[in-house]
């Protein structure tokens, strides 16, 4: 018998070589190939002007459908996942599998940014159909970040840097944004970092505060409550909207410190108001995905000696969908020990009939694009007269948000709308400046207040 052919020590190495390149999942190239391939295509077009693209993608909410199905639906995905990007790239391009769920393209005869935008858009168009996993389908969406060479950085590491830098303002977008990096893009994101810092400065301090606006009968325009929302003015920033530093809280990862801060700071507040007055208050999407948070909300007003009964949370449906279970167990507690919820924002959302099916609230607010144009436009005048015709059916109290004008409130009276809140009534105001507001509108209080003067 001839004795077995050996393998020559050159195959092996070529062999080892190749596993050392490779994602053993995906049969893609791994990050060593693509340090490689930058590297090398860097090289050659260092006698060339022509420009080449880098460009990473990530999988939106795949951790969750991981957790949800397991590994091994999670690695079918992934590969999946491989097979269409090897199948929609650009001729010549390359694809790696760059860490977990996210994956890296390097696009040689892509020059500049409207060119990367359109690849952008159709690798996320090819993501986002079903995933077969035999039994189901399931669906993803991808958030994509590129970085043009030369311009975007001259070697691997700061090209790469710059195309996570794209990515993660993709990221903060949304999901399934496209984002080509550019120094405004950069500054924009050290801006992000720098804001986020003063801010967290500003919790520890205690210099973020609350204002209150107040929510009125429109039958009477007798107070019945105000809703709470925050107000931050930095030494060096000056005011900044909660519109941007709310977000970035969210993003953060730090919402839940400043949402419980500014809790405590309303409901003290409201211990000085007559004490049939409620307290409105918003809940972020990421509470809503956190088991602790009613825990969390009882415990606060406990400590602070106010009635959860008085207290109205304010969540939005997109909050809602986030994490439909968690939320449900989230609101049900929340309700069991007397907090009522109110859906705000109505009207804005993509299933906002589904929510008032799936969910137990108490109150709704219509969205103020509505009312705004409520006087001049017939159709925002139906939609408004559905809904409250809608929620009187579903025993839900209404309020309407943003009225400025006389002429609104009035139409809204006459429309059946029961509460109203908004610049016409009076504008978000400090503790101090709501002890006054009521002094001058509220009649029990300003008795009160003769008795001990």
């Amino acid at each position: 018998m001839e004795p077995a052919e050996r393998t020559s020590p050159e195959v092996s190495r070529n062999e080892l070589q190749a596993m050392a390149y490779t994602d053993q999942l995906t049969g893609l190239g791994n990050r060593h190939r693509l340090r490689d391939k930058i590297r090398s295509l860097a090289a050659e077009r260092a006698s060339d002007p022509a420009p080449f693209t880098i460009g990473l993608v990530n999988l939106d909410g795949f951790k969750p459908i991981n957790d949800l199905f397991g590994s091994v639906a999670g690695d079918e995905i992934l590969c999946q996942v491989a097979h269409r990007l090897n199948a929609c790239i650009p001729d010549g391009s390359t694809v790696t599998r760059y860490d977990g769920d996210e994956f890296a393209i390097i696009l040689p005869l892509v020059f500049e940014r409207v060119g990367a935008e359109r690849v952008g858009q159709m690798i996320k168009d090819v993501l986002s159909a079903p995933y077969d996993l035999g039994d189901r389908n399931v669906r993803l969406s991808a958030s994509l970040g590129f970085a043009v060479h030369p311009f975007s950085g001259a070697d691997m590491e700061e090209l790469l840097k710059s195309a996570e830098t794209a990515l993660y303002r993709s990221k903060r977008r949304g999901r399934g944004h496209v984002t080509v990096y550019s120094r405004e893009i950069a500054q924009e994101m050290k801006r992000a970092t720098q804001l986020e810092q003063a801010l967290r400065n500003a919790i520890i301090a205690d210099t973020v505060d609350v204002h209150f606006q107040p929510i009125v009968r429109l039958s009477d325009n007798r107070v019945l409550g105000f809703e709470a929302l925050a107000r931050w003015i930095d030494p060096d920033l000056g005011f900044v909207s909660p519109a941007i530093f709310v977000p970035l809280a969210e993003e953060r990862g730090f919402i839940d410190t400043l949402s419980e801060t500014l809790l405590r700071k309303a409901a003290e507040a409201t211990l000085a108001w007559p004490r049939e007055l409620f307290l409105s208050f918003n809940l972020s999407s990421v509470q809503l995905m956190d088991p602790s948070t009613a825990g969390n909300t009882l415990a606060i007003l406990n400590g602070v000696g106010f009635d959860p009964r008085r207290l109205e949370l304010e969540i939005t449906e997109t909050a809602v969908m986030t994490s439909a279970d968690t939320a449900q167990r989230i609101i049900s507690e929340l309700r069991d020990a007397g907090i009522r919820i109110s859906l705000d924002d109505f009207g804005t959302g993509q299933s906002s009939l589904g929510r008032l099916r799936d969910f137990t609230f108490d109150k709704v607010k219509i969205d103020r694009a509505f009312v705004s144009s409520i006087t001049t436009d017939k159709t925002s005048e139906h939609i408004i007269r559905a809904i409250i015709a809608m929620c009187q059916g579903l025993d839900l109290e209404v309020v309407a948000e943003g009225i400025e004008t006389a002429e609104e409130a009035a139409l809204l009276r006459g429309l059946g709308c029961g509460m109203g809140q908004g610049y016409y009534f009076g504008r978000p105001v400090d503790a101090a400046a709501t002890l006054l507001y009521l002094q001058r509108h509220h009649h029990e209080f300003a008795v009160v207040d003769r008795a001990f003067a």
